[in-house]
């Protein structure tokens, strides 16, 4: 950045070009004549949402002689030079601040003057609407809460900016409204949904993020080592096998919102940490999720969206109704013509999954090529919602296996918009079948599957006490927010998402 300096009469350096050294220099200045640049509490009496709405009628060229206090943000300043006009924003709404030097005085005058954009300030005065209609304070007096070094950016909006805009999350929100939007309709999004669930009868809980024991899911985990214990341990991947255990221990319905780590990639629809809700529902199975899903899901939806009839990235959804429910291996047909089963030979398998660009492993079974096939064929084509049923065995390693069908299971998985938004499944309460799925599990992780899960004794100690029947869900709620909002990337719906190192 550059900097010029001219020497005023008196010999003191004046900074020029540098627009942070000149506020510096103010804050400087501030100390030096006994004024702390970064204020205390202060007590506004409205906020400007809620001025708007009560002066909503007051006429033209009116004033009154309401006192009201309000604190924001400085976002523009005009000099008219006995009078001055402020905008300043707060968490709600902008309002035009109306200076006067003749009510002020002039020393004040003179403070208010040397105020930058950007700087936050508390002000005392009365409303009034200037001839021009717009709605104002008349400043009568003000006090700097905090003064700010960094100019704010003319324009932050663009391609351009994109990457800037995620790691400056602080400044998007300040310039951007549209994105304050964003992260308002995510707290909707989950507030319903945790009323929903509450309103069903489940409890929230909290389970461990430190795992001694990679289990949950199929992924690769962050490994951290907690030194009393001189042990390794994982970041959660899933919170599903401690829920589970809620419901041996005699909780009947149980669910978490909270943060899961995968050591993955990143792209539009995954970050290293994410947000899901799984819930967990003793004596019930997976069409008890499909409705209980439904429910939250289109709770959240009246909540963020107030309707049912929403729009994502120029596709219309109707998330209305009941949703259609469809096996894995009648979509593979439907949209690619290709017949796939249990009853072929691998080879065949691997021969459709090879025509569909599948990398195929050695280490792949039916079950995975066929979960494969069903991704490089049918995925993407599920524009409205519906459930995806029959999983593979080998790919459902904690659901129940389908009573005509032990190749089977009866899980589901919800697609929208050609994305996996939810997880469920009939619970896997046999502590033998568990077993040997775990030992399956060790045995792929063996031959190279760095994302299958560990042996965990204690969950099938805890099945062996006796888990009743139950159904299990879970669903992802940062892409959940995503459809909500139409936005196309998880880092529009993150406030801190991961990035990559700032170039310097």
């Amino acid at each position: 950045m550059s900097e010029t300096t001219n020497t005023a009469q008196d010999g003191a350096e004046q900074i020029e070009d540098d627009p942070i050294e000149v506020r510096r220099a103010k804050r400087e200045a501030l100390l030096a004549a006994g004024k702390n640049p970064y204020g205390h509490a202060f007590e506004y009496s409205h906020h400007i949402e809620e001025l708007d709405a009560k002066y909503a009628d007051l006429p033209d060229g009116e004033s009154t002689e309401d006192a009201v206090k309000v604190a924001g943000r400085i976002m523009a300043k005009r000099d008219q030079g006995k009078i001055m006009f402020l905008e300043l924003r707060d968490a709600t709404a902008d309002i035009q601040l109306f200076c006067r030097i003749n009510t002020l005085g002039e020393e004040v005058y003179a403070e208010l003057k040397d105020l930058d954009v950007g700087d936050w300030i508390g002000v005392s005065g009365t409303m009034i609407r200037t001839r021009r209609g717009q709605l104002s304070v008349a400043v009568e007096s003000f006090e700097l809460l905090s003064k700010s070094l960094r100019p704010l950016p003319e324009k932050f909006h663009g391609l351009a900016d994109k990457e800037t805009r995620y790691r400056q999350r602080y400044v998007d929100l300040v310039m951007n409204p549209e994105v304050r939007s964003t992260f308002e309709a995510r707290f909707k999004i989950i507030s319903a949904i945790r009323s929903y669930m509450e309103s069903q009868g489940f409890y929230e809980v909290e389970t461990p993020i430190l795992h001694p024991i990679l289990g949950g899911a199929n992924a690769k985990p962050f490994i951290t080592h907690h030194n009393a214990l001189d042990k390794d341990f994982y970041l959660r991947i899933a919170t599903e096998l401690h829920l589970k255990r809620l419901l041996v221990g005699g909780f009947e319905k149980v669910f978490e919102i909270g943060r899961q780590f995968r050591n993955e990639g990143m792209d539009p629809f995954h970050n290293p940490e994410f947000t899901t809700m799984e819930a967990y529902q003793a004596y019930s199975d997976l069409e008890g999720m499909m409705e209980l899903t439904q429910g939250y899901i289109q709770a959240a939806a009246m909540a963020a969206c107030g309707t049912l009839q929403i729009t994502y990235q120029g596709n219309e959804i109707d998330l209305s109704g009941e949703w259609p429910r469809k096996t894995m291996m009648q979509l593979i047909e439907e949209e690619s013509g290709e017949k796939v089963g249990f009853d072929m030979i691998r080879e065949e398998l691997v021969e459709i999954a090879e025509k569909y660009g599948v990398k195929v492993e050695d280490a792949w079974g039916k079950g995975k090529l066929i979960a494969e096939i069903f991704e490089a064929t049918a995925e993407d084509k599920l524009v409205q919602p519906t459930f995806v049923t029959d999983h593979p065995l080998e790919v459902s390693p904690l659901a129940k296996k389908k009573t005509d069908d032990e190749n089977l299971t009866e899980r589901f998985e919800l697609f929208i918009c050609g994305h996996e938004y939810a997880n469920a499944f009939s619970e896997l309460n046999d502590p033998v079948d568990q077993a040997k799925r775990f030992r399956a599990q060790v045995a792929a992780k063996e031959t190279g599957d760095d994302e299958a899960m560990g042996y965990d004794d204690d969950y099938v100690r805890a099945l062996e006490y006796g888990m009743p029947p139950a159904g299990g869900v879970g669903i992802g709620i940062d892409r959940l927010v995503m459809l909500l909002t139409d936005s196309a990337s998880i880092r529009d719906v993150l406030l801190f998402p991961h990035m990559r190192d700032e170039a310097r």
